[in-house]
């Protein structure tokens, strides 16, 4: 009989948390290596080359990989012949983890989690309440996988109940597709099969927790169906060329996780789940002995890539831009950004929304300036702000004939795509849409060298900062014309891809 006692379990959970915020699994960072050698895109080389240096600088400054420092979730394996010493609940002692990990003033954690959320979506301050699934299991050990997920992966899953007889693989290369670039590729896609609708997804999820080993498959090929589906499907969806960051290039996924479960013989739920270049996770296990150990990478197991912009770079005074020398700017080119830029995500544009149709005077004239889609990570240090990278810019569409026509705006910055409409938009008040780079937010903050609060301070990391910039670097997404490069990329690179044959497995 093993016990386990409270404190270590909580100790654990808190130091998993802490530990995985700041260094990637390195099966996946080994993977994006060999993505990155092989890359024939340049933007897509250049993004995986952000996402590597800013894995080793977070390494190196234990500070988070991603400003999205995610829900927890976590996998609890109990022994059934495990004895606890404890007073919490296991839910309890997970979420005390959780507590400690993301209050931690060495390195503070962004708190992401609303309660009542079809309603007041008040933040719960310390990232509680997390997500658990508790099993019993043989054996006197307690094993916990946990997680952090951020909003742009989760927030792309899907679930599809299929007939039987229709083709798992058509469905997942129709929806890859739709999912948009806001899940931050190259990645890996968590596929549950089976059971029934809200097993499929829970098989998706704990898919993800495995390491990625497609290049040993493929080494020495498929053994069963499953195995058969993951080749498959790895192979056909890089071949969609959509690249990293939806730019366009031969790395979407690294890696195509399934498991399945058994199913009623009327039903094929599929459940697909992406994880992002901010890939966080962990596994260890309790025997009674005291709190888990887990060791530091070795950093010289890291590809020796290095990001520094490129000479071709355009560098932008952002204090001084005006809307006839933005209509130069060609999509797909490296902006350097350096002076005064504003930010925003959906609580203040609603606010603003709100606050204009009650004929209320805004608090921060927008005329003429750039925004960014950012929530970050509060400063610890000498930080001018925390890890600061960009919020998926979709969310703020419904927003933006508001910002470019009456507010006043110039430009936007965020990651990802934007919908049709707004790209017209965009083309309509000869504006531009600015990209950096998802899954680098601690190299991005590097480029912030003040930090100021100038509305909303209630928000917290919703509200509106003003900072200032020194060559941050951008890529022009959408140009003044609405010419995308998140349409001509992929667009441009599954042709390449069909048409040379090239091989998309590093082997």
């Amino acid at each position: 009989m093993t016990t386990i006692k409270q404190n270590d379990f909580i100790d654990s959970v808190a130091d998993a948390l802490q530990y995985i915020s700041y260094y990637h699994p390195l099966d996946y960072i080994q993977a994006l290596g060999r993505a990155y050698e092989a890359e024939q895109s340049l933007p897509a080389k250049d993004a995986i080359a952000q996402i590597l240096s800013n894995s080793r600088l977070c390494a190196e400054g234990k500070r988070p990989l991603c400003q999205d420092t995610g829900i927890v979730v976590a996998f609890v394996q109990i022994g059934m012949q495990v004895k606890w010493d404890a007073q919490l609940t296991v839910e309890q002692m997970v979420n005390e983890g959780v507590r400690r990990a993301y209050t931690l003033p060495e390195n503070k954690l962004r708190a992401s989690i609303v309660s009542d959320p079809a309603g007041k979506r008040g933040n719960t301050k310390d990232n509680t309440p997390a997500v658990v699934h508790v099993s019993m299991v043989a054996g006197d050990k307690v094993e916990i996988s946990i997680a952090a997920k951020g909003g742009g992966s989760e927030n792309k899953a899907k679930l599809a109940m299929l007939n039987p007889n229709d083709s798992i693989v058509d469905w997942i290369l129709e929806v890859v597709p739709k999912m948009g670039a806001g899940w931050c590729p190259p990645g890996m896609l968590g596929i549950g099969i089976g059971g029934s609708a809200e097993k499929a997804m829970l098989l998706a999820k704990e898919s993800l927790m495995a390491p990625i080993d497609i290049h040993e498959l493929q080494a020495r090929g498929a053994n069963n169906r499953i195995e058969e589906l993951r080749l498959e499907i790895f192979e056909k969806v890089n071949a969609l060329g959509i690249g990293a960051q939806g730019l366009g290039g031969l790395a979407t996924v690294l890696d195509v996780k399934i498991l399945d479960y058994p199913t009623h013989a009327a039903s094929l739920p599929v459940a697909i789940i992406p994880n992002c270049a901010a890939t966080r996770h962990v596994h260890f296990a309790l025997d009674g002995s005291g709190p888990a150990q887990l060791t530091p990478p070795n950093l010289n197991d890291w590809p020796q890539v290095q990001w520094a912009p490129s000479s071709a770079a355009l560098r932008v005074d952002l204090d001084s831009v005006t809307k006839d020398s933005i209509q130069a700017w060609q999509p797909g080119q490296t902006l350097l950004l350096s002076g005064k830029l504003l930010t925003g995500r959906d609580a203040a544009h609603k606010r603003i929304a709100t606050m204009m149709a009650k004929g209320e005077p805004l608090p921060v004239d927008f005329t003429n300036r750039f925004i960014y889609y950012v929530g970050p990570v509060d400063a610890v240090a000498d930080e001018a702000v925390g890890p600061a990278g960009p919020t998926t810019a979709t969310r703020m569409d419904g927003f933006t004939e508001m910002m470019l026509g009456p507010v006043g705006l110039l430009g936007m910055v965020g990651k990802a795509e934007r919908g049709d409409e707004t790209i017209a938009l965009i083309a309509k008040h000869r504006s531009v849409y600015l990209t950096a780079v998802g899954g680098a937010a601690y190299l991005v903050s590097k480029a912030i060298k003040k930090a100021e609060v100038l509305a909303f301070a209630d928000l917290g990391m919703e509200a509106i900062y003003e900072f200032t910039v020194e060559d941050m670097p951008v890529t022009v997404a959408v140009d003044s014309h609405g010419e995308s490069v998140h349409q001509t990329g992929p667009a441009l690179w599954k042709e390449k891809i069909a048409q040379q044959a090239i091989q998309l497995h590093v082997k």
